[in-house]
């Protein structure tokens, strides 16, 4: 089932993909946060591909939702930020927010959760309770990795048996109001940025990690809990 979530700053449309299955945990993928990450939005639709063709088995194991690209305006013109000059991944009301220099790739915006791409997020995690999270990003200079936040290490691990990239507790540089810190540090879901190589090919990338994330499935069923429900749609 696809529905629209909500509204870019230009008016986009941002859509999502579900899979609702009635008493199993929920998987949420996002992808396309950064425009100019367009290799996040490919693997994220080929998900999409599999899931509503004929999926394998483990695929059944869990509810999926999926945004491919929760940044349209930025996707559009290949710019990291949104059409406000936002770095997204930066405006999340955390507790280490701030809003940087406007001049800066990573500006955090003029308040937490100013742009509405970020209030959609906000809203699908509140509604969905996902027992986990991937969001889909890509890095250059061959530092790909599953980098986890809050109890996401063994989700980081588990992408790691199959797209072989390294398990990573920080990227290596501060991250204020990142996604990261606000679902997984501070409201404890399991939570992974995965870093595609931004030097791969888009159909390399897909193949890494098509079944990285079909194991999302079995790795929703152990880390859900009491505080993740199961969707019913």
């Amino acid at each position: 089932m696809n529905e629209r979530v909500g509204l870019s700053v230009l008016g986009k449309p941002i859509n999502a993909f579900q899979v609702a299955r009635p008493d199993r945990p929920g998987a949420l993928i996002l992808a396309g946060v950064h425009g100019d990450e367009p290799k996040s939005v490919s693997v994220a639709r080929n998900l999409v591909r599999l899931l509503e063709g004929d999926a394998p088995a483990v695929a059944e194991q869990a509810s999926w939702y999926v945004i491919p690209v929760v940044n349209p305006d930025g996707y559009e013109v290949r710019k990291r930020r949104n059409a406000n000059g936002v770095d997204l991944n930066r405006n999340f009301p955390t507790r280490n927010w701030e809003p940087g220099s406007k001049r800066s790739r990573m500006f955090g915006g003029a308040a937490p959760a100013s742009e509405p791409e970020t209030q959609v997020v906000m809203r699908v995690i509140d509604r969905q309770q996902p027992a986990l999270i991937v969001s889909i990003h890509s890095i250059d200079r061959k530092r790909q990795c599953n980098n986890h936040d809050g109890p996401g290490e063994p989700l980081a691990r588990a992408l790691s048996e199959f797209n072989g990239y390294p398990v990573r507790g920080s990227i290596g540089y501060a991250t204020p109001g990142s996604l990261g810190t606000w679902a997984g540090v501070e409201r404890n879901i399991p939570t992974v940025t995965l870093e595609l190589p931004s030097h791969h090919s888009l159909k390399r990338c897909w193949e890494d990690n098509r079944e990285a994330l079909l194991a999302c499935a079995t790795a929703a069923k152990l880390t859900s809990g009491p505080s993740h429900r199961h969707w019913g749609g």
